[in-house]
């Protein structure tokens, strides 16, 4: 049996943003340490992603000494790592769950808003703020961050590689999101994966992810198409759902690091 290697570790810190590829990373409760933990609101405190505003893939991140760069073409603007706020509290939902956030500096939503062509106000969801994941699927009472639905999400190369073999264009990982990419292995075996180990920390795949028209825009030129979901609804689909990657709970939070060998309890 080959082995299963952590080959790449991401973060998206503005939910549906553009993502950090990082060596090394904090597992949290909620999810990677950065991961999510702020997001875009419209004029009526909803929160966006890019399944309405495919532009938004245009804002790329990278990491600072003390926070991030957030740019967009030519221009940049810096963000602290602390969740600095002007402290009002704005009462959201992230797919009907109810969350509290503080509002960032309006200097930064003013910034973001002109370049999106969208008035929208940025915001950060602090660590103790509560968000219980789904019932159904904890295993304790553990929270996650503004992601989706869970603290974090697993993809094997080879379920990508096998994927884009049935494509006549291939696509990156990227338009997936994932937290955890890993070499080694079949395809797809994370949808039956249970306990498993990266490196010293133990995580638990709870639930196939579902997948949805955020993979159609492509990460560099913001544009919308109809692959990959298009393929993957001809092998992938269940019932309602087409479904890629496994969504994950940790349950240690110790560091994770690019080349850590994926092993099974």
């Amino acid at each position: 049996m080959s082995k299963r290697i952590l080959s790449e570790i991401w973060i998206y810190p503005i939910k549906s943003l553009g993502g950090i590829r990082l060596r090394s990373s904090q597992v949290l409760e909620k999810g990677l340490q950065y991961d999510r933990r702020w997001m875009l609101l419209n004029s009526n405190s909803e929160f966006m992603t890019q399944r309405a505003y495919p532009k938004m893939a245009l804002f790329k991140l990278s990491m600072l000494q003390s926070g991030f760069e957030l740019k967009h073409e030519a221009d940049a603007i810096n963000l602290s790592f602390e969740k600095v706020t002007d402290g009002r509290r704005i009462q959201t939902r992230v797919w009907g769950d109810p969350v509290e956030v503080l509002e960032v500096p309006g200097f930064h939503s003013a910034w973001i808003s002109d370049r999106l062509g969208v008035s929208c106000k940025l915001v950060a969801f602090p660590e103790e703020s509560p968000r219980p994941i789904d019932p159904k699927y904890r295993l304790a009472n553990e929270h996650v961050s503004l992601a989706d639905g869970y603290p974090l999400l697993i993809i094997g190369q080879s379920s990508l590689d096998d994927l884009n073999s049935r494509m006549d264009k291939p696509v990156p990982m990227n338009r997936f999101r994932p937290n955890m990419v890993f070499e080694g292995g079949k395809p797809y075996e994370e949808d039956d994966w249970k306990s498993f180990m990266v490196g010293k920390n133990r995580f638990a795949a709870v639930k196939p992810c579902i997948r949805c028209v955020l993979t159609t825009v492509d990460q560099e030129t913001g544009d919308k198409g109809r692959e990959p979901l298009l393929t993957l609804s001809r092998y992938r689909r269940r019932e309602e759902n087409i479904y890629f990657g496994e969504n994950v709970i940790p349950i240690d939070f110790d560091e994770i690091y690019e080349g850590d060998e994926i092993t099974f309890q």
